[in-house]
């Protein structure tokens, strides 16, 4: 089962870069093989703030689309996402967002999934483990982009 943990530094606010990360809406546009996503709902649930979503992702000819989700909390700092329906047994991830100072936090990301079919864990396995690993960094470009280089986000 794959299992992606990782703690990386990040030259903006937590606060900011929590914003940036809850936009799920945007992830087309800069996350590793996300090509489309929908938002199914969106709504509070005891205090938090939930969305469904259907993501599709590919990688060359091969396209796989899935359900998930994502619960908000933001007076935490913190976003879980939970598998609800696509070509995985299982798949939760977590993002917790740790304040450094007021320019600069750490995010702390948990990955963790399993495909139904062994077949299709054998030939996306290898390339679905690089583009998770590089989620952060493609959040923390993201940021720079929108932010500037170096943050200053408050």
């Amino acid at each position: 089962m794959p299992r992606i943990e990782t703690v990386e530094r990040i030259p903006h606010s937590a606060q900011a870069t929590y914003d940036l990360v809850a936009d799920v809406e945007n992830y087309p546009e800069f996350v590793p093989l996300c090509q489309s996503l929908t938002i199914l709902s969106n709504r509070e649930r005891r205090g938090r703030h939930v969305v469904e979503a259907r993501m599709q992702v590919g990688y060359k000819s091969i396209r796989e689309t899935f359900v998930s989700r994502v619960v908000l909390r933001p007076e935490e700092l913190k976003i879980d996402v939970s598998y609800i329906d696509g070509p995985f047994e299982y798949l939760d991830n977590n993002w917790t967002f740790i304040p450094v100072d007021d320019h600069c936090c750490d995010i702390d990301f948990r990955l963790d999934y399993k495909f139904k079919n062994r077949g299709l864990a054998l030939l996306m396995g290898s390339v679905f483990d690089r583009a998770f690993a590089r989620v952060v960094a493609a959040f923390r470009e993201r940021a720079d982009e929108i932010y500037g280089v170096g943050g200053n986000t408050a």
